[in-house]
């Protein structure tokens, strides 16, 4: 019999540390962590307050890459949820759902009942959060096509799913968006036909008068802004052109050629005060960006979806490094079929890539003196190939090679099919839906009198993101569990709960044992008699 019981509906935290008001809830928190001074250890707290706003304001999402196969396919899922469609496959009748999202897929564990079960609720269930259904979706692409075209070119949906959300799509036209070619594979060209014209600071204008526009038509109390289109090739950070914020919109003026596409948007976002998040593993945030983000108080976050193999890869290097395995050699192969394929079939936008996918087991093999010394790393190797026949049934391959005990060598191989669009979806659901709590969410430290947001680079959305950016001195954490633990602690702060600490005291001594199993009895007798 399991051991688990599941809270489904709302639930209220009784305690004097939590207060809910109309408006939001404030919680009072200490934050125990331990700090090392040489070989000295020293417990550390800090007393603080969050205050979390309940209300969630009507939002809507602006997506760069619209009618791509991850703009379309998000689309189409929220329709498809909010209208709870059904749709016949060759295994049966198929629901929709949200699977594949961590916030609205995945339970926390939450307490423990009286007779010492884990009682887990969705993590949907801890905070007053945005649901997808509740969304407004718009966005730009470079291509012209309706959403409904789009995706039936993309082929990532059921037949008759399709069928059945083609009317709800064929009226959504990606508005015209910014077209750099020298950014992007040449064998873009060909689906360049809705495009903007003008110098780069006509083309920055308009995005901000179109953010503009979908925010007043649809009477929305914010817009979010995410970017799903091309990868692009990195960008040479120079001086004097976009080393600072006043250089970069200084050159976006001057229509500076180490501007990208990427780059022009994010600087739109965050002068029309929307929170913007790179999907793509090219480096959007140049410094210029970090720092007017930073001036303009505007969250950022990126980059790089972390979907299938990478997601993959920071759990298993995370494994084998914590039960004292050295992994020292990484070889990952992908191939796939979808437009992304192709983008990334140029040497330059690989390269992107690449650098996003390799940076992933730093810090857990850092984390680990015993068996890597200073600056050693396992070989790692990353290679993708376009193969159309696939779409977007991407296949990776893996093989990890590790010493063990006395000498020995042990090799993990796994291959793993990612329908790589039904795996990207949900992530942006969960960025958009974590970047906006992050909006509504304050802390106050003890002896303050101002409350306090979260650093305009938004680290905590990393456990969607292969190549996480942090704040300047921050650490870089690619660690999965690590991330979501980061994730979820911070919704008990929110609430004034302690970290769930996994010790279960309650289950390894006689004495409490006994406890439970006093407060269990009663139960039991009535079980017996009814």
């Amino acid at each position: 019999m399991s051991s688990c019981k599941n809270l489904e509906g709302k639930f209220t935290v009784e305690s004097d540390s939590c207060k809910y008001t109309d408006d939001a809830i404030i919680a009072d928190y200490s934050y125990d962590t331990t700090m090392v001074e040489g070989n000295v250890v020293k417990p550390s707290s800090l007393k603080m307050q969050f205050k979390t706003e309940r209300k969630v304001g009507k939002t809507g999402v602006m997506l760069v890459g619209l009618g791509g196969n991850n703009g379309c396919t998000c689309v189409a899922g929220a329709i498809a949820n909010k209208l709870g469609l059904t749709w016949e496959t060759k295994e049966g009748t198929q629901k929709s759902n949200y699977w594949g999202s961590l916030l609205l897929s995945s339970t926390v564990k939450l307490g423990n009942d009286r007779m010492g079960n884990s009682v887990y609720t969705p993590m949907s269930n801890m905070l007053p959060l945005l649901n997808p259904n509740d969304i407004v979706w718009g966005g730009w692409d470079i291509n012209s096509t309706n959403l409904g075209d789009a995706m039936k070119r993309s082929k990532v949906l059921d037949y008759d799913l399709q069928t059945k959300l083609y009317p709800h799509m064929k009226d959504i036209v990606p508005l015209p968006s910014i077209y750099f070619p020298d950014f992007i594979a040449a064998n873009q060209g060909e689906r360049a036909d809705n495009v903007l014209n003008g110098t780069k600071q006509e083309q920055m204008e308009q995005i901000r008068k179109d953010i503009r526009e979908f925010k007043e038509e649809n009477g929305l109390d914010q817009v979010m802004l995410l970017w799903t289109a091309n990868t692009e090739r990195f960008s040479e950070v120079e001086e004097g052109v976009n080393d600072n914020a006043e250089n970069i919109l200084s050159s976006i003026e001057m229509g500076e050629a180490e501007v990208s596409a990427s780059t022009v948007f994010a600087v739109a976002s965050i002068l029309e005060g929307c929170t913007f998040i790179n999907g793509s593993p090219q480096n959007t945030f140049v410094p210029g960006v970090v720092e007017l983000a930073r001036q303009k108080k505007v969250f950022i976050a990126g980059d790089d979806f972390k979907s299938g193999q990478t997601k993959m890869k920071s759990v298993m290097v995370d494994f084998l490094v914590s039960a004292g395995i050295k992994p020292v050699s990484i070889v990952s192969y992908n191939h796939l079929g979808n437009n992304d394929g192709k983008n990334l079939s140029a040497p330059s936008q690989f390269r992107s890539k690449e650098i996003s996918k390799s940076n992933v087991v730093d810090d857990m093999v850092a984390s680990n003196r015993i068996l890597f010394e200073e600056d050693e790393h396992p070989d790692h190797v990353v290679v993708i190939k376009y193969v159309p026949y696939v779409a977007d049934s991407k296949r990776a391959m893996d093989e990890y090679t590790s010493e063990i005990f006395m000498g020995g060598k042990n090799t993990i191989v796994m291959h793993n099919t990612c329908e790589d669009s039904l795996l990207a979806t949900p992530l942006i659901y969960d960025l958009v839906i974590l970047g906006e709590l992050c909006q509504r969410v304050q802390v106050r430290k003890e002896g303050e009198t101002e409350w306090e947001s979260f650093h305009p680079v938004l680290s905590l959305l990393s456990y969607m993101l292969k190549a996480p950016m942090v704040p300047n001195g921050a650490p870089v954490v690619n660690a999965l569990f690590t991330q979501r633990c980061a994730i979820v602690n911070l919704m008990r702060a929110c609430l004034g709960l302690s970290p769930d600490n996994h010790m279960t005291l309650e289950h390894r001594f006689e004495s409490t044992l006994a406890a439970l199993s006093s407060d269990s009895e009663p139960a039991n007798k009535k079980m017996r008699h009814s």
